[in-house]
């Protein structure tokens, strides 16, 4: 009896793009494994900006990934292994790690030390808009006219964050490198996490959230260290060593990185790429209340209206017809 073959890679993609369209009404597992990540990554900026005048970008990056590639490996060292079948795929993984660990965070501490809060958040609060085009263009995934409606409840949830409840200062922004840092940013991560979704990977690997992790470290900190590398030729690079700088890589080694990312990439399978991305923009709002808590100030009542359009977005794409 002959063996049935295996469809095109077209197929098997639009396969699971109708898979994840018929399951997009989400539960409340998959709302807290979407949920943890934007509010580890708010943590993430506020660390960030606080780091800034004592390390430098890449080689913050470079640290925190490998802190959290070490912590990883008792976990799913085996993945380095030969028969393991990351090797066979080093080149999705190759890419996957660039646009991760290599891309995603390194121009996103860039941008916080070229550009303002303001303008960084503006232009990654445009992540959904990525998602849904690149999901279109690429992945053959529809878009359909709740995800329209759904993102633009969203940004204008961001938007409200950012402007502090007073749209006149929208006006006022100025685009500067920063803000290209940023953009690049969200365009990598928007590819990245409709290549979480690639029916492709080896089960031994995509079954396993702390085995897909280390697959994409192994190459993201080559990317990570060739940067730092070119950051150290080019640059003064220096680094103001203490207690606090090393209890800050430890955190963010820890939770922004191996928490949110284990639970993206899981929330990812179960919700898809389209539907995760929504989630993606409580991160401004939760920055907003960490920088308020760290601050002394008291939240405001557009926090709370910004929250209700932001999740709103959320139900009505999650909402089945």
């Amino acid at each position: 009896m002959n063996k049935p073959q295996e469809p095109p890679g077209e197929l098997k993609w639009a396969g699971l793009v109708k898979v994840h369209a018929m399951n997009a009404r989400l539960t409340p597992g998959t709302i807290l494994l979407l949920t943890i990540p934007p509010l580890m990554w708010a943590c993430n900026a506020v660390m960030g900006r606080m780091l800034s005048p004592i390390i430098p970008p890449m080689m913050l990056n470079l640290l925190r990934w490998g802190i959290a590639f070490v912590l990883l490996l008792p976990l799913a060292g085996w993945v380095l292994k030969p028969n393991s079948g990351l090797w066979t795929l080093w080149r999705r993984f190759a890419l996957i790690g660039f646009l991760s660990v290599g891309c995603y965070n390194a121009l996103q501490y860039l941008a916080l030390h070229t550009s303002s809060a303001i303008n960084v958040t503006l232009v990654a609060a445009s992540t959904p808009v990525w998602m849904l085009l690149i999901g279109r263009i690429f992945f053959g995934a529809k878009i359909s006219r709740r995800q329209i409606l759904g993102a633009a409840l969203s940004i204008m949830g961001v938007l409200l964050v950012i402007c502090r409840g007073q749209p006149q200062l929208l006006l006022k922004v100025e685009l500067v490198l920063g803000d290209v840092y940023i953009l690049l940013a969200s365009l990598a991560w928007a590819w990245y996490s409709w290549m979480l979704a690639s029916p492709d990977d080896p089960p031994k690997i995509r079954g396993n959230w702390a085995a897909f992790l280390v697959a994409q470290m192994v190459f993201g900190l080559g990317w990570s260290s060739l940067l730092a590398a070119g950051e150290w030729a080019l640059t003064d690079t220096q680094i103001q060593w203490s207690w606090f700088l090393a209890g800050a890589l430890l955190f963010i080694a820890i939770g922004p990185a191996l928490l949110a990312y284990g639970c993206w990439a899981v929330g990812i399978g179960r919700a898809g790429p389209s539907m995760a991305s929504f989630f993606a923009n409580l991160t401004p709002l939760f920055t907003a209340i960490l920088s308020s808590a760290l601050l002394g100030e008291i939240p405001h009542l557009y926090h709370a209206v910004a929250f209700a359009l932001i999740v709103g977005g959320i139900v009505v794409t999650s909402r089945r017809r």
